[in-house]
């Protein structure tokens, strides 16, 4: 089985290339599932039922997300309705949102979808280590290949959670720095790991955002809009190779596509 899990969608560039780029690449690449981190779709930050509905309409199975989540308040009713999209699993219980789901691959194979948020660095959330060890009771045994998207910012944070999990999950693919990191690898228990799977959006950037407004903002301190920026846009991830048996990973690789590349996937699809 083979999972494509795409990284921090950043606003509108980033959504254009998911909905160009992803139905061709599926076949492409004969990937059976789609997870897709959208929680900086909405101009760079949160996400919106719109915009939840045309990454699924491209072909995104299920949506995480994370600090950002609630940036737009009028996801909450998709948050509590759908059962494609889930909030990080460490935060209160009281909050809007599921903390796992489960979703079909094209051939039918169950898959459990789950995210938490670091705490070094981040906002105040509960014990992310507590909180996937209670999702993991909740999962039912037949669903073996389980997946968690960890948002975090410290990659040792991140490590941990590919330690704390090898063997139980499926893979542990990190997100929110936006910059992809070479340490994709299978650790000893099977779990697929890589600290940061990278952005889809804008990568003449800094972090999806016009370096002509953070830049002069950072030295100066003069308040300017990060206004999301237009150039070089591409899709970071990664494709897991999963034994739909076992739910061990037997690989990991990282992939990008760029506009050129999205075009041409784009027209092989219309054909």
């Amino acid at each position: 089985m083979r999972i494509l899990f795409i990284g921090d969608v950043v606003g509108k560039p980033g959504v254009a290339i998911v909905e160009q780029a992803i139905a061709g690449y599926r076949r492409q690449e004969t990937i059976d599932l789609v997870i897709v981190n959208g929680e900086n779709a909405e101009n760079g930050s949160g996400i919106t039922p719109s915009i939840h509905k045309r990454l699924i309409q491209a072909g995104a199975d299920c949506i995480t997300l994370g600090d950002h989540i609630y940036r737009k308040k009028d996801i909450i009713p998709t948050l509590e309705n759908q059962s494609n999209i889930v909030k990080p699993a460490n935060f209160p219980s009281d909050a809007p949102g599921k903390t796992w789901t489960v979703v079909k691959s094209e051939t039918g194979k169950k898959v459990a979808v789950f995210s938490a948020m670091g705490r070094v660095y981040m906002r105040p959330v509960d014990c992310p280590f507590t909180a996937v060890d209670r999702v993991l009771e909740e999962i039912p045994d037949d669903v073996v290949i389980r997946f968690c998207d960890f948002h975090a910012e410290a990659t040792s944070d991140k490590q941990l959670m590919g330690r704390h999990l090898d063997g139980r999950v499926s893979a542990v693919c990190g997100t929110h720095t936006h910059v992809p990191t070479a340490d994709e690898q299978i650790l000893p228990g099977g779990t697929a790991y890589i600290t940061d799977v990278g952005m889809t959006g804008p990568h003449e950037s800094i972090l999806g955002r016009k370096i002509e407004r953070v830049l002069p903002a950072t030295i100066s301190f003069r308040p300017l809009p990060f206004d999301v920026a237009k150039k070089d846009v591409q899709i970071s991830g990664v494709i897991i190779e999963v034994d739909p048996k076992t739910g061990k990973s037997s690989k990991i690789e990282r992939i990008k596509i760029n506009e050129k590349q999205a075009d041409i996937l784009e027209m092989e699809d219309d054909e």
